[in-house]
């Protein structure tokens, strides 16, 4: 090479002076500047698309768990039985008769005497009497004995039949219908506290967007403990946490009939609602 090019010549075009340039490392050494920025404009790209992909996906997951879960408690309507009209009580069966008198003979106990001192009233009645005549304590005029029974002494001719007592095994069955229905303790407030703090939806349920009221039937015992806990209506994804829910609850204040607690059935509906913000 000239020496009045050597100061304008390209390193490379020095080095490899004589040598053949098509040659592999001339061509890789004269495009590693180019080559070198294509990687960084290459990297720089994907990782923008990255970023991009990141910050869609977080909007979307944003715009799914945005839906608020309600929890909701409807209580059934309470049917209001008909007052029972008071029927005035039967009248009291009538007086029967007063069994008539059977006429009687004294007894005089047999004594040794004269003839002369035995009185005319003391004297024993005549064989053939007795054979119509009851004997008793004293002489007393009626009818002839004629099989007639007298009542019994502890009816005493009242005429009164004694009711059957009534059974108390009555109170052990499970009533449908009750004067006042079992409850959570503390009322309506205190139960849709009790669902805020212990209910949860589904997750399956909350992806299909499933929603709706499953109504819980259970048995209240004159205890307050609850048994028998099942879902008769709703959507099935929501009975499982429906009965869960009831199961956790505890003990219930237990329905009252005729002034007295019995075991009672009881239909609770527990509602489940999705809300989606804006």
């Amino acid at each position: 090479m000239e020496v009045n090019k050597i100061l304008s010549a390209d390193v490379l075009d020095i080095i490899f002076e004589g040598r053949n340039k098509d040659y592999g490392a001339y061509q890789l050494r004269k495009t590693y500047n180019r080559r070198l920025v294509t990687s960084l404009l290459i990297v720089a790209a994907i990782c923008l698309l990255l970023f991009l992909g990141y910050f869609i996906s977080a909007l979307l997951e944003d715009k799914t768990q945005s839906k608020e879960v309600v929890v909701q408690d409807v209580q059934l309507e309470e049917i209001k039985q008909e007052e029972k009209k008071e029927e005035p009580p039967p009248p009291p069966p009538p007086k029967p008769p007063e069994p008539p008198k059977v006429e009687m003979a004294k007894f005089t106990p047999p004594k040794i005497v004269k003839d002369e001192e035995v009185k005319e009233e003391e004297k024993p009645p005549e064989v053939e009497k007795l054979e119509e005549t009851k004997i008793g304590t004293m002489n007393q005029e009626g009818q002839k004995d004629e099989g007639i029974v007298a009542p019994p002494v502890e009816d005493a001719g009242k005429g009164v039949v004694e009711a059957p007592k009534k059974d108390d095994e009555d109170w052990d069955k499970t009533f449908t219908k009750v004067e006042i229905e079992s409850e959570y303790p503390g009322g309506a407030a205190a139960w849709q506290r009790y669902l805020n703090r212990n209910l949860r939806y589904p997750q399956e349920a909350i992806d299909n967007e499933v929603q709706g009221a499953v109504v819980v039937q259970f048995i209240v015992d004159k205890e307050g403990n609850v048994s028998d806990v099942e879902a008769i209506s709703g959507p099935q994804e929501l009975r499982g946490e429906a009965v869960r829910v009831i199961k956790k609850s505890g003990k219930w204040t237990p329905a009252v009939q005729n002034g007295r607690q019995v075991k009672s059935y009881k239909k609770q509906p527990i509602v489940f609602r999705l809300e989606s913000e804006g």
